[in-house]
């Protein structure tokens, strides 16, 4: 059964393009389309469907104002935001997940690009994921088993110094707005963030984090050095690695090498720079996103540090994707809903 879409966007054209797009791939249909927010909420108060695909900017009612509306009238939307590249899209983008959407595509500059196949795979991409999950969360949804605490792990050590390494992807904004305004600004461990999003998009989720959390959030600069109760989100475009200083202090080395699997940054990048730091433990945290990224680099890293692995679970993921791929390695300590993620985080590590 195909799964039902409705479109908002105030460009006729854009309208079209994604509705081809959309009719294209068998597993979709759209339904209903919308050239404002106000349209759109009416349609979603009478009827429910499976996404929407929403412009941001457009009249009566804007999509950050539609979004506002259907979180304080409690009307449940699994909504994709189509945002351009600009610094001022990047600042509502990220508002407009806060507010509820579960992710963005990337809109096109012409005509071109929309009928281009980098944004017909992303969409149908992002689509195809999310409502797979959705899917998931009303199936019984096996977990792996956990790893048995042994060796080198927690339960045997004296605590020393750890780190925070958290890797996320599709779903990754909205769920950092559940994580790290809880965390303790007096963690005992500093925290590192792999997010796959554009340049420019990473500076302003980092604002953004900044001002509703106790702990300093910023995005990570060449040379920042580690410190604890502070949150380094790595910039998009660049792979963010952490590498030991002369007198055993930690910070932040950033490359422009090429993309690992497509993406830059990539979390396997960071995880294996953990390798040859010299925390005593580090703290594993993977959270909803597409494919595998922070796998293999986790895999690497438990051969050479006690590691500690929190996975979300796939009831509270938007895509459950990559915590998937770690809890399948076996390596996974524990698996806990978003809502429950940050007071994991701060019982492993504790206060200063």
């Amino acid at each position: 059964m195909k799964k039902n879409i409705l479109v908002a966007d105030d460009s006729a054209l854009m309208r079209r393009v994604i509705c081809d797009i959309i009719n294209s791939d068998e597993k979709f249909q759209v339904t209903d389309v919308c050239c404002d927010g106000l349209q759109a909420y009416e349609k979603l108060k009478a009827k429910t469907y499976d996404a929407v695909v929403l412009d941001v900017y457009m009249p009566r009612m804007d999509g950050l104002q539609l979004l506002e509306r259907l979180r304080d009238e409690h009307i449940k939307a699994t909504v994709v935001v189509v945002s351009t590249l600009t610094t001022k899209d990047a600042t509502v983008t990220v508002r407009a997940m806060e507010l509820g959407a579960v992710d963005f595509v990337t809109k096109p500059q012409n005509i071109i690009e929309a009928k281009g196949k980098d944004f017909r795979n992303s969409l149908l991409g992002m689509l195809g994921a999310v409502l797979h999950t959705e899917t998931l969360r009303t199936q019984n949804v096996s977990t792996a088993p956990l790893r048995s605490m042994s060796g080198i792990h927690r339960n045997t050590k004296q605590k020393g110094r750890q780190i925070v390494a958290l890797a996320c992807s599709t779903g990754g904004p909205k769920a950092l707005h559940a994580v790290v305004p809880l965390l303790d600004p007096d963690m005992d461990a500093p925290m590192v963030i792999v997010q796959h999003m554009p340049a420019g998009f990473t500076q302003s989720l980092a604002a953004r984090l900044n001002d509703l959390s106790k702990v300093t959030v910023k995005e990570a600069a060449e040379g920042d050095v580690l410190e604890k109760g502070t949150v380094y989100i790595a910039p998009g475009g660049s792979h963010m690695e952490i590498v030991c200083t002369a007198n055993g202090a930690h910070k932040v080395h950033l490359s422009m090498a090429p993309p690992i699997g497509g993406l830059r940054p990539c979390a396997n990048s960071m995880y294996e720079s953990l390798m040859n730091s010299q925390f005593d433990e580090i703290v594993c945290v993977v959270l909803t996103g597409m494919g595998a990224d922070g796998t293999d680099g986790i895999r690497q890293l438990d051969q050479k540090k006690p590691i500690h692995v929190i996975a979300q679970n796939a009831q509270t993921c938007v895509v459950y994707g990559m915590p998937r791929a770690i809890a399948e390695t076996g390596l996974v300590d524990e698996v806990v809903p978003l809502e429950l993620i940050a007071n994991t985080i701060m019982k492993n590590v504790g206060v200063k």
